[in-house]
């Protein structure tokens, strides 16, 4: 007996591999070609579960032979889940997988930097995006209020009656800003003054930023970057209506209404989406002066996209907006004319906006764009200050005052041709060449000032770009666009060239050169009449003014890495751009009606920087982003900004340091928290005498601020009208963080203004969301 339990367990040990009832499962987990790490693999209702390891491999032992359910997931890529039957007859069983990346975290589909679709890593050059739940997120009303929550950005108030914004992008001024709508730059040198605030927030899909030279794309005035308003297009059918209000430091009222909707057909070749805004806000005194230090604002948007596919390889999309804006800041007495008001600036704005693409596919490697866009706007404005005697001057103002009208014609059409090559020198290559023409008419006038801008500019311009993938981690962009301005005698030609080095599947390096030009014309901030010193401020051109351009230099390292709960990484850029022929304004002195300056040409000028973003994201439930610039702008040789006042080197209203952060908490789909945060640098303005406070002219040195705001919001699902009902509301600058030093009375310095564009502000809101 004793002998043959021996054997018998002897025979065991041997045919084991034969009878045993447990086996393994192995394998690796890729993405183009690359492994990755800390990939969670678990075996579905059981408790087998491991994490790849840093070659990309794992491996689960003791598994007991049956059928099981398989499951691969990691933040930014797409889960995997696959059935398979562990049998005695394969102890070991290898499962490889390649995982596909899940871009709505990691790397969504950006147009703007290439005019063409590229994923994000996949880019040459850098384009930041700020989609429509960021701008939801931190309780932007306006495209003005969504700009300040990306890298290298900052926009700024530049006038205390009326509140005009300007976009300000690594250090350079708004008029070296190109801004685009759907990709079309329809946004007229008048549009710029004030635009910014009369574009609805729910009006915008997404935000695509590029800085540094953007001209061999876009053409003149994209020397500091190019930031693209897509605006919100039909995906699905849905609806949404929103009430929000807001109560500036316990003293004004802001009302806002938005509305939304999109339409699709059932074969989804058609769809069609509408938006409306209706905002009424009024008057605020900061300092108890009886002037406004933000105006009344009364505005009523609407616009709608349309998309139709006739057939399968061509679109059509259309896309119209208007705009009505009555503006009012100064003298806050709303019971009579503008003009019997001691100060005041008064505007009211017809604003319409349209596009057209047709684009048409041939096979899976060319397409061919044609496209119209335009914008119209016409405007009646005020800008004056009652006279202070009784003699002629006011005979002449009351028969006369200063009122004036404007209107502004802009249109766009092109052509773009975009091929791709399979095998070009052993890689891929899309090729793109287009023509386009870019018109705008400016006619501003107000009689009783003598004042007239009667400005035509016409641009027809010609592209060609190559954008060749030499091997799967190394890319050269490179394009040129050659533009015939009617403003400058010879041709502009202005290349551009980026490379991307993909050192792995979590890191890029780039480094890119661009050119630039801006032609001798008005931009924006000169079309605005400001007051100051008991008169108005001006600007004229040169009759000697040449063109402005600019060498753009800039080199980055991008990294996220995700791991399984995070997505986190960062942007490191430096930046360096060098303006020849700068523009800059001379104070030439006085006539009758106040301050005049001449836009001339200087000397050169350098600005440079680094900016870094910081990012992370953990399982969609804890996100943090933020972005800090360091730069520095100065001329070669010292700037006179005020006649009689030692000029300096230094840019005017442009701080050396700025920064932002966002952080989202949604624990579930019930709660989310928002908390954002705007620091700005001290800068350096001018200030004229002529308040009570000012007496004399010289050149001030501000102080930093710091906004802080926040947000929360309540989800609730109401089943008897079968809709999402959002209840949200915060603060914005919880601390109150706002100039303390504006002047008084009619005669103020309205450019010496800076800090927040508002006081502490209280905010709730209602939105009904029917999918």
């Amino acid at each position: 007996m004793i002998l043959r339990f021996i054997f018998l367990c002897f025979l065991a040990v041997l045919t084991s591999p034969f009878w045993a009832q447990e086996g393994s499962v192995k394998g690796k987990i890729i993405h183009n070609n690359q492994s990755i790490e800390f990939v969670q693999v678990s075996l579905k209702d059981s408790a087998f579960g491991v994490l790849t390891d840093s070659m990309g491999y794992y491996e689960m032992n003791g598994i007991p032979y049956g059928a099981y359910m398989i499951e691969i997931s990691y933040v930014g890529y797409q889960s995997i889940s696959k059935k398979f039957t562990l049998q005695p007859s394969e102890e070991i069983l290898t499962l490889d997988f390649e995982l596909k990346e899940e871009f709505h975290d990691l790397d969504e589909v950006v147009v703007t930097g290439t005019k063409t679709f590229k994923r994000k890593t996949d880019s040459p050059v850098i384009v930041n995006v700020t989609n429509s739940q960021t701008l939801n997120n931190v309780q932007a009303c306006s495209l003005s209020e969504g700009l300040k929550f990306q890298p290298g950005l900052r926009v700024e108030t530049d006038c205390q009656t009326c509140n005009y914004t300007q976009l300000c992008i690594n250090g350079l001024g708004g008029g070296y800003s190109q801004i685009l709508i759907n990709g079309r730059p329809i946004f007229s040198p008048l549009t710029g003054l004030y635009g910014l605030e009369q574009i609805p927030a729910n009006m915008i899909d997404r935000i695509e930023v590029v800085k540094g030279g953007g001209s061999s794309l876009y053409g003149s005035s994209a020397i500091g970057g190019t930031v693209n308003v897509i605006s919100k297009i039909p995906e699905s059918n849905y609806a949404e209506i929103s009430y929000s209000y807001q109560n500036i430091n316990g003293q004004t009222h802001d009302n806002i209404i938005n509305g939304n909707a999109t339409l699709v057909s059932k074969n989804k070749n058609a769809g069609l989406s509408f938006f409306l805004n209706n905002r009424k806000r009024g008057l605020y005194d900061h300092n108890g002066d009886n002037f406004s230090e933000i105006p009344l604002i009364e505005n009523t948007s609407l616009g709608s996209n349309f998309f139709l596919l006739p057939k399968k390889n061509q679109k059509l999309e259309l896309n119209l907006s208007y705009v009505n804006e009555f503006r009012y800041g100064g003298e806050m007495n709303l019971e009579r004319a503008a003009h019997l008001n001691q100060q005041a600036e008064e505007r009211t704005h017809h604003v319409f906006m349209g596009s057209a693409d047709y684009q048409i596919n041939f096979q899976e490697h060319s397409s061919l764009i044609s496209y119209v866009a335009m914008q119209y706007t016409e405007r009646s404005h005020f800008t004056g200050i009652f006279p202070d005697d009784d003699g002629p001057e006011l005979i002449a103002y009351t028969q006369n005052p200063p009122y004036g009208t404007s209107d502004v014609f802009t249109y766009n059409i092109g052509l773009q041709f975009n091929h791709k090559l399979f095998n070009f020198l052993n890689g891929e290559n899309v090729l793109t060449a287009g023509a386009e023409f870019i018109y705008d008419d400016v006619e501003d006038v107000i009689p009783s000032y003598n004042y007239l801008i009667d400005q035509t500019t016409e641009n027809l311009g010609f592209f060609a770009q190559s954008d060749w993938e030499i091997i799967p981690n190394l890319s050269l962009l490179s394009g040129l666009r050659v533009d015939q301005h009617n403003l400058i005698e010879s041709l502009s030609l202005n290349p551009r060239f980026s490379l991307l080095y993909k050192h792995n599947l979590f890191t890029q390096f780039r480094l890119g050169y661009g050119s630039g030009f801006r032609a001798p014309q008005a931009f924006d901030a000169d079309l605005h009449i400001a007051f100051a010193g008991g008169g108005i401020s001006r600007v004229m051109l040169s009759p000697d003014l040449e063109p402005e351009k600019s060498q753009s230099y800039n080199a980055s390292i991008n990294y996220d890495k995700p791991t399984k709960n995070w997505v986190a990484g960062f942007t490191l850029e430096g930046f360096y751009n060098k303006l020849n022929s700068a523009f800059f304004l001379d104070p030439i002195g006085e006539d009758q009606f106040g301050e005049v300056f001449e836009k001339r040409n200087g000397s050169s000028a350098h600005v440079k920087g680094i900016l870094i973003e910081l990012r992370a994201n953990y399982n969609k439930k804890f996100q943090i982003e933020s972005g800090f610039t360091i730069q520095n702008s100065q001329f070669d040789d010292p700037i006179e900004y005020i006649d009689g006042v030692e000029g300096i080197k230094e840019f005017i209203r442009t701080p050396n340091n700025y920064g932002y952060a966002i952080f989202n908490y949604t624990p579930n789909n019930v709660l989310s928290a928002n908390l954002n945060y705007v620091y700005t640098g001290s800068m350096i303005l001018p200030h004229f005498a002529g308040a009570p406070e000012q007496q004399i002219d010289e050149l001030v040195e501000t102080s930093s601020f710091s906004e802080l705001s926040a947000r929360m919001s309540y989800n609730m699902y109401l089943p008897t009208i079968a809709c999402k009902l959002e209840i949200f509301g915060g603060v914005k600058n919880i601390f109150n963080a706002y100039q303390s030093d504006f002047d008084s009375g009619k005669n103020r310095d309205s450019n010496y203004v800076y800090g927040p564009a508002s006081p502490r502000t209280y905010f709730i809101g209602l939105k009904f969301i029917r999918p």
